[in-house]
C-alpha cells in the first residue's frame, strides 16, 4: 500500500484521494494474492483452514466497516495510525525472536473468534494491509500458534477479509472516479499488473516460508514493517 500511494502522489493524485485508492486497491490484490499462498501452505500445514476460515468470517464485517471509516477519516491520521501500530509491530517480534512458540494466553472460543476476527477486521478495511500484519501478531502473542502457523492462517483470514473492505470501497466511491480505469476506488491498471506478479510470488513465497528457521522468520517480519512503519511516519 504505501509504494501505491507514494506512486499515485508522484503522478498528482490529490492526497486524500492517492490514500483512498492505494488502501482499495491494495485490499483488491490481498485476495487474489493471499489465495495463493494460503494453497501452498495447506499442503504443509493441516491445522490452518478452519481457525483461518472463522476468524475471517468475523473480519469481513470489520473490514466492511473499517473501509467506511476509511473514506471519512483524515489522512495524515490514517498514515500515522498505520505507521506506529506497525513500529509496535516490530518492536514486539524483536524482543520475541528467541521464543519459537508463546504460550497461549487465550483459548479458541466463539467470543475469541468473534472479537479478534471483527476488531483486525477493522484495521484490515482501515489501513488496507488485510490485517495480516495484525492478525500474525494476536496468533502468535495471545493464542501461541508458531510464526510459520500463524502465516498460514493468516494468509486465509486475509482474503475473506478483504473481500469486506473491498466492497465498501467499491460502493463509497461509486459515483467518485476517482482516477481513470477504477472502479469505486479500486484501481484496474494497478489490479491487474500487480496481481500477475503477486499471486506465483506468493506461492513460492508460501513455499520458501516452510524451509526457515522461525527466527529468520520473525527477523525478515519485523525489519519489514518497521520500514514500512517509518516510512508513513515520514522518518525515512
Amino acid at each position: 500500500m504505501p509504494l501505491q500511494l507514494f506512486l499515485f502522489e508522484y503522478i498528482g493524485v490529490e492526497t486524500h484521494i492517492a490514500m483512498l485508492v492505494s488502501l482499495a486497491t491494495s485490499l483488491a490484490i490481498i485476495i487474489p494474492t493471499s489465495l495463493s499462498g494460503a494453497y501452498r501452505h495447506t499442503k504443509t500445514l493441516n491445522n490452518i483452514i478452519r481457525p483461518g476460515v472463522k476468524f475471517g468470517i468475523f473480519g469481513i464485517i470489520g473490514g466492511i466497516f473499517g473501509a467506511f471509516l476509511a473514506s471519512i477519516i483524515p489522512t495524515d491520521i490514517l498514515e500515522f495510525i498505520f505507521g506506529i501500530i506497525l513500529i509496535f509491530i516490530a518492536i514486539y517480534n524483536f524482543f520475541t525472536l528467541n521464543e519459537d512458540k508463546m504460550e497461549s494466553k487465550l483459548d479458541l472460543s466463539l467470543f475469541n473468534y468473534v472479537w479478534i476476527g471483527i476488531s483486525i477486521g477493522i484495521m484490515s478495511g482501515l489501513l488496507g494491509i488485510g490485517g495480516g500484519l495484525f492478525i500474525i501478531l494476536a496468533l502468535t502473542g495471545l493464542l501461541g500458534y508458531s510464526m510459520i502457523e500463524a502465516i498460514g492462517i493468516s494468509s486465509i483470514f486475509i482474503s475473506l477479509t478483504a473481500m469486506g473492505g473491498v466492497f465498501s470501497y467499491i460502493v463509497s466511491g461509486w459515483n467518485v472516479n476517482p482516477i481513470a480505469y477504477s472502479i469505486g476506488y479500486i484501481s484496474l491498471v494497478n489490479l491487474f499488473f500487480i496481481v500477475m506478479f503477486s499471486m506465483p510470488l506468493a506461492y513460492y513465497g508460501a513455499k520458501i516460508a516452510h524451509k526457515l528457521p522461525q527466527k529468520r522468520l520473525k527477523q525478515v517480519f519485523s525489519i519489514i514493517i518497521l520500514y514500512i512503519g517509518f516510512r508513513m511516519l515520514g522518518i525515512l
